[in-house]
């Protein structure tokens, strides 16, 4: 299996988090949608969606 990468542009490592979130304006509450990050980058990306007012969470492990 190959391992899954971070969502940042232009990153190429490991995930090892998943940045949970979503746009209430246009997403039901009930809708997810999760970007993949590594260590070095997961405070980037949940930072970068809370400074939109989105709804964001960090989980630790990857879905199965």
């Amino acid at each position: 299996m190959t391992a899954l990468e971070c969502s940042r542009a232009g990153c190429r490592s490991a995930a090892t988090h998943q940045v949970v979130w979503r746009n209430p304006r246009i997403h039901a509450p009930e809708r997810e949608k999760v970007w993949l990050a590594c260590p070095e980058h997961v405070d980037f990306l949940r930072d970068y969606l809370a400074a939109r007012d989105f709804p964001v969470s960090v989980r630790e492990g990857l879905p199965a």
